[in-house]
């Protein structure tokens, strides 16, 4: 709702030479296929908002390589609503292969020098490339002080991304031309935490990969001569791709010498698939792993209809509406609603022309009045039953009841979350890596199911009548994937990683202490305690 980010989506296209082409491609021909790639970013852009680039491949120029990259939303960055602009921007970046990255941050500021891809130049055509990532490096201040240990390293930037790029050019640094796979196997070996990686160098080598817990979603389809790769299935659906597959973790997409395979990269693990991409982060539309979002968020519905219906609290009769925060609150109001016999109605109205940058430069309160305007022809004197997809800090949430109550004139607000209370943080990838930001844990003192107290606590704290949660169970069988399949580190504080159980620990020491900043940049100050 707002006040949940993840980081990052990345996007791969290429036409193989000497094919016929595909029928997908522009009318600008096989040459300039990087023509897609705005597009695709462009039905990324719930991943981030923050920046937009891609980097192209041609053998017909000077920079084999290059880059482009700007602050702001697809839109702006590409000059989408400036048809000269955009057209100069796609002739003078056409290739036939392109990698692509929206951005959100978790670490590292938010200026252009932050945007993806980074490019590596170097005179050596293999050591000279561009990667963009999706993810979060849980020991990236282990990484951060090995490289700073070496002799005159420097690095200019706080993020995970320079980490991968200086690692990924000390396993190029021989002189002679390295197996990818092999490449991305060493890496693997040092790496831990969530990592999609679309790596392109100045031979016309490409690598789309997967970590071996397979974390965040990523997906690949090819049609003929043209393979394209994306965070989540929609942008190569739009595209006209029908066979749309998910990489499986710990494979990689090697395409080299003019030639398409998939490779693993790394051994077999345990898969630890975020759930939070089918109840929140990713498109509606989007397909994860043979999982449908939609219908994922309409069995969330269902789950909290049967729940209501338990709990009996609230009168079922016509005097009692359900109301979804839009607009990943949706799909589960509306089949909580179907189930209850009840009238889901949109009582609140999203502003999307606002921009975001104009919103999050408001104070946090102020920001539901801004994004949401409550309908009180719809609200007034109604009993109200809010589908939320989650809670995390609050504040918003606040906001948006005193809205719905003062301006909007319900009579009561029940709030319904389609997710288990946040109880602890996340350090693969979501932006809230402290407990003393999180909401649940005040009144939670252990992870689990919330009491009858807890909740009555919570909701008076929010200016709620009542709140209830998803039960943790419903989680899984939402998805329709194992338990142990997913990574539910944030509703459980169980993390599937040795590093994200050291964080955690770290984590619940700090929420009583002095400390400030996230968790996993004060981990070697923490180290350096313990030693002295």
């Amino acid at each position: 709702m707002g006040e949940l980010h993840h980081e990052c989506g990345i996007a791969a296209i290429y036409h193989l030479p000497n094919s016929s082409p595909s029928r997908l491609v522009p009318l600008a021909g096989p040459e300039q296929v990087s023509r897609l790639m705005p597009r695709m970013l462009l039905d990324l852009q719930n991943r981030g908002q923050l920046a937009a680039g891609f980097t192209t491949y041609s053998p017909q120029r000077p920079r084999l390589l290059d880059t482009y990259k700007q602050i702001g939303t697809v839109i702006e960055a590409f000059r989408l609503n400036h048809h000269a602009k955009h057209e100069s921007i796609m002739r003078q970046f056409a290739g036939r292969a392109a990698i692509g990255h929206v951005r959100y941050a978790t670490c590292g500021g938010n200026d252009l020098s932050y945007a993806q891809p980074f490019d590596r130049h170097h005179g050596c055509k293999w050591k000279w490339f561009s990667l963009a990532f999706n993810g979060q490096l849980s020991n990236f201040a282990e990484l951060r002080t090995g490289l700073l240990d070496l002799i005159d390293y420097h690095l200019t930037r706080e993020t995970d991304t320079e980490i991968i790029m200086h690692y990924l050019s000390h396993e190029l640094r021989g002189d002679e031309r390295p197996d990818l796979v092999d490449v991305f196997t060493n890496l693997a070996r040092r790496f831990d935490g969530a990592y999609n990686l679309a790596f392109m160098n100045a031979m016309g080598d490409m690598a789309i990969l997967r970590d071996p817990k397979g974390f965040r979603p990523l997906c690949y389809a090819r049609d003929g001569a043209l393979f394209a790769a994306a965070s989540e299935s929609v942008p190569l659906l739009n595209l006209g791709f029908q066979d749309i597959r998910s990489l499986e973790p710990g494979e990689m997409i090697v395409i080299q010498d003019n030639e398409f395979r998939v490779e693993r990269f790394a051994e077999r693990q345990k898969t630890s698939h975020c759930f939070f991409e089918w109840i929140y982060f990713a498109n509606v539309a989007s397909t994860l792993d043979d999982r449908s979002v939609y219908l994922t968020r309409a069995a969330l519905g269902k789950e909290l209809a049967h729940d209501e219906r338990r709990l009996g609290k609230v009168p079922l009769d016509t005097d009692t509406i359900v109301v979804p925060v839009p607009d990943t609150g949706k799909a589960a109001a509306d089949a909580m609603a179907f189930e209850l016999g009840l009238r889901s109605v949109e009582g609140l109205m999203r502003n999307r022309y606002v921009g975001r940058t104009f919103i999050e430069g408001q104070h946090r309160a102020d920001r539901a009045r801004l994004k949401y305007t409550p309908l009180r022809e719809v609200l007034e004197g109604k009993r109200v039953l809010l589908v939320e997809d989650t809670i995390v800090r609050s504040t918003t949430m606040k906001s948006l009841l005193h809205e719905i109550r003062e301006r909007g004139k319900a009579r009561e607000i029940h709030v319904r979350v389609a997710c288990p209370p946040i109880v602890a943080p996340c350090f693969y990838g979501i932006d809230m890596s402290t407990v003393r930001e999180l909401f649940a844990p005040r009144f939670m003192h252990e992870s689990g199911r919330p009491t009858q107290e807890h909740l009555e606590a919570m909701a008076a704290e929010l200016g709620a009548d009542s709140l209830f949660y998803l039960p943790l169970e419903a989680v899984a069988r939402c998805i329709n994937l194992p338990t142990d399949r997913l990574c539910r580190a944030c509703i459980t504080g169980k993390y599937p990683t040795t590093t994200g159980e050291q964080l955690y620990e770290l984590a619940m020491i700090n929420n009583n202490g002095p400390a400030n900043g996230r968790t996993y940049e004060l981990v070697t100050a923490a180290s350096t305690r313990r030693k002295q």
